[in-house]
């Protein structure tokens, strides 16, 4: 028998492709062991002297033979990225994994000694350097507790448990921020109440995910959880609903062993556990107990289904970027100086010293360095960002991820504050309020969430996907009547609306406008996803379709957050002319208010109300509707959710190509809410085809 003898290059390349996988966890204790201490999560300073629950660092540390990393979660309301480096440098140290494959995150508990200053609280100075020590006890025990592994991932939907704290106000009830000025459109639990509202600002993000290490023989080490929602609520210190999750997955899944269970946190910046859209009455008040028992039903559920690799690639990337503060103006650092001196050496006892006092700041030091890193383990991705990131944040890095599975891990490795999409920051609010928990630069968001997506394509090794939502039988139905233009409004930004049909008639949106939020009837329009849609901020969106002539039809869908009377016209939803003001030549669909017909269809052409129209059915408000204007020439015919309500003549066709969504061309009364799947005929539709677009 012939032996062959293969080159050393060769085994060495083998073995390299099979390197063995290897995980180990634990938890540390970093409870502070003296007290009184700080504790961050709220407006003012506080100190707090009772323990509720203990609270923890807990650490995975995992190898392929060639690449060794470190995730740490921490029981923390933010940890800073100064603090983070000292601990990764005195980790690296000692375990020898480089400083840069280390990713350290906070829960975000608002109940956690406070480790870096935010708003009114400064860093307790007894316990950061406790802190430190204990980040790297926790990743040196999870070291030296490695043992071949396997992993694998999970995904279930968790909706009932987040919901999005972040509404817009109406346009008539705009509040002051702390610096005096008017200009507060959108804040935070401002879905209280429903007469202020228009609707959400943004989508939630409902995935629960998990990540699951076992030994090859399939005794659980580490389980790794991820959820969007901002936090439950302590008076005294504790590790909130992550520590309870955390201790509660080790109790279910191996209660006589010692797996490590995990809750970080993720995209949350707009997100808390109340959904406003309940009526205050009907809304479940669960304890925090019963909280983190609901989410552990649904997690226990999921990993009992999880399926198992054990030829893991491990891999981990870290960009570091210089972000600008967004610095008080002359006008507003003058003022601020003048507030702190008046306050002394005391400290802030209000919201408005909490901000004079960080202007100051924020001038002093005009810029700082983050730090966004990219995680493979298999198929498995894990981002990173060091802010409170929205959750249509979350949504887009996931979308482009070019693994399989990913999750997206919130303050992590550094604690610098709120980063909305650049669109928000015009609506003011406290997550735009400059100050070190509000103060990166307007176009913070996209450059960290570029950044985040361009660090799981090199872990991966491939090209981002193509984000595009599926088409269901409504949308097929949209497209087999050849529409001259078809916006399915799925964005995630603008300014573009692009043109679902084959011609290429992009809309634009105008101004403000939130993105991604539900559109209706999502498993006809999106088959297996969310049907998007964006909510008009008193926008419009814009179009030009050239010859569509004085035979056409229009089908879109609406949601009108105004109340019916809240103002003399409702809103507009189409309008066809030119945007120098009313044209004799011009179409006009809206919303009737408290001037007449509240609620109910009306439609006008030319330049006066008097060949005024309406309908007969007043519309709820916060429902989707459907609605078709078709022009015949002169004949008119609306129908409403299939049903003719009202037809007219009017000889007074437009003949331009000018066509405004959400507002008339003159800007009077522009939509407050959302709009969806506007389709656009170059032709008078037929009742039968009206019919067919309305697919259950």
């Amino acid at each position: 028998m012939m032996r062959f003898l293969l080159p050393l290059s060769v085994l060495l390349f083998a073995t390299s492709i099979h390197a063995e996988f290897k995980a180990g966890a634990a938890v540390v204790d970093i409870t502070p062991p003296k007290l009184p201490v700080l504790v961050n999560g709220g407006m003012l300073s506080r100190y707090v002297d009772k323990i509720t629950t203990r609270v923890h660092a807990r650490a995975i540390v995992a190898t392929d033979g060639k690449t060794e990393l470190a995730i740490v979660v921490a029981d923390s309301c933010m940890m800073s990225r100064e603090v983070l480096d000292d601990a990764k440098k005195m980790a690296a140290a000692k375990t020898g994994i480089p400083a840069e494959r280390m990713l350290i995150s906070a829960t975000h508990a608002h109940s956690a000694p406070a480790s870096m200053g935010c708003l009114g609280t400064d860093p307790d100075p007894n316990y950061v350097p406790f802190l430190k020590e204990k980040l790297v006890e926790a990743i040196a025990a999870a070291q030296s507790a490695m043992v071949p592994a396997r992993i694998g991932f999970a995904k279930a939907n968790a909706a009932e448990f987040t919901a999005l704290r972040q509404w817009i106000r109406r346009p008539d009830r705009v509040v002051e921020d702390p610096f005096g000025n008017k200009s507060v459109r959108a804040n935070m639990h401002a879905g209280r109440n429903w007469d202020d509202v228009t609707g959400e600002s943004g989508p939630e993000d409902p995935d629960l995910s998990l990540i699951s290490i076992q030994t090859k023989d399939g005794k659980p080490l580490a389980v790794l959880a991820n959820f969007s929602m901002h936090y439950f609520g302590d008076k005294d210190i504790g590790a909130d609903y992550f520590g309870l999750f955390s201790d509660g997955l080790q109790k279910r899944i191996d209660p006589q062993g010692k797996m490590v269970g995990m809750m970080s946190h993720g995209c949350s910046g707009d997100i808390y556990r109340v959904d406003y859209t309940i009526p205050e009455k009907d809304r479940p008040k669960p304890t925090m107990d019963e909280y983190a028992n609901g989410l552990l039903d649904i997690a226990v559920k999921a990993y009992a289904g999880i399926k198992y690799d054990e030829t893991t690639t491990v891999a981990m990337t870290e960009t570091r970027m210089v972000m600008k503060y967004r610095v008080p103006d002359k006008q507003r650092l003058e003022w601020a100086q003048r507030v702190v001196a008046e306050m002394g050496d005391r400290l802030a006892k209000t919201p408005t010293e909490v901000y004079a006092r960080e202007q100051i700041i924020l001038n002093e030091r005009q810029q700082t360095e983050i730090v966004v890193q990219g995680v493979r383990l298999g198929d498995i991705g894990i981002a990173t960002t060091p802010n409170e990131t929205y959750a249509i944040t979350g949504l887009k890095i996931k979308a482009a991820s070019p693994l399989p599975h990913t999750m997206v891990i919130e303050l992590a490795n550094g604690g610098d504050g709120y980063i909305p999409p650049p669109e928000m920051h015009a609506w003011g609010g406290y997550n735009t309020w400059a100050a070190r928990s509000a103060g990166l630069e307007i176009n913070a968001e996209p450059k960290i969430a570029g950044a985040a997506i361009a660090a799981l394509e090199r872990v991966a090794e491939k090209p981002r996907k193509e984000w595009k939502l599926s088409d269901g039988d409504a949308a097929k139905a949209v497209l087999a009547l050849k529409p001259a233009a078809y916006w399915r409004l799925n964005e995630f930004t603008g300014p573009v609306a692009a043109d679902a049909s084959p011609h290429g008639k992009d809309a634009v949106y105008e101004r403000d406008v939130a993105y991604y939020l539900a559109g209706p009837q999502s498993a006809s329009f999106c088959a297996g996803d969310v049907n998007r849609a964006p909510h008009l901020v008193g926008a419009r969106i814009r179009s030009r379709l050239a010859g569509l002539g004085n035979r056409y039809s229009v089908s879109l869908w609406f949601w009108n957050g105004m109340p019916n009377d809240g103002r003399d016209t409702s809103g507009w939803l189409f309008s066809r002319g030119d945007d120098h003001g009313l044209s004799v030549m011009s179409d006009h669909l809206g919303i009737g208010g408290k001037s007449g017909h509240t609620g109910k269809l009306i439609f006008f052409s030319g330049t006066e109300d008097k060949s005024l129209v309406a309908g007969k059915t007043e519309i709820p408000r916060w429902q989707w509707q459907h609605v078709v204007l078709v022009r015949n020439g002169a004949k008119l015919r609306t129908y409403l959710n299939g049903a003719l309500e009202f037809e007219t003549e009017n000889a007074a066709a437009p003949s331009g190509g000018e066509c405004f969504f959400g507002g008339r061309s003159d800007g009077d009364s522009p939509w407050e809410g959302r709009l969806d799947e506007i389709a656009v005929f170059d032709r008078a539709l037929t009742p039968e085809e009206i019919a067919r677009l309305r697919v259950p």
